[in-house]
């Protein structure tokens, strides 16, 4: 991974909307398919802490969303960068 992982205090958590969050979800879900990972219930969740909305997925931070997104672009990227 490059980079730092973004961590769940970072002041940008609470500038995600619900809108935000769903269009992420979707790319989470579509990136995370070929690999078997399937997160088909995760939703923006009702529960905030300090202002930041939780994903239901286990109650996890925007943040976590945001890092393994960033996860699965790396290893779409690192798949691209070794076709022919």
């Amino acid at each position: 991974m490059t980079g730092y992982p973004v961590l769940p205090e970072d002041p940008r958590m609470r500038d995600y909307t619900k809108p935000h969050l769903m269009a992420l979800l979707g790319e989470l879900h579509r990136r995370g398919l070929p690999h078997g990972l399937l997160w088909g219930s995760a939703l923006p969740g009702e529960t905030t802490i300090d202002g930041r909305i939780l994903i239901d997925f286990g109650n996890a931070p925007v943040s976590t969303l945001l890092n393994l997104l960033r996860l699965l672009r790396e290893l779409d990227d690192d798949d691209e960068g070794g076709q022919p």
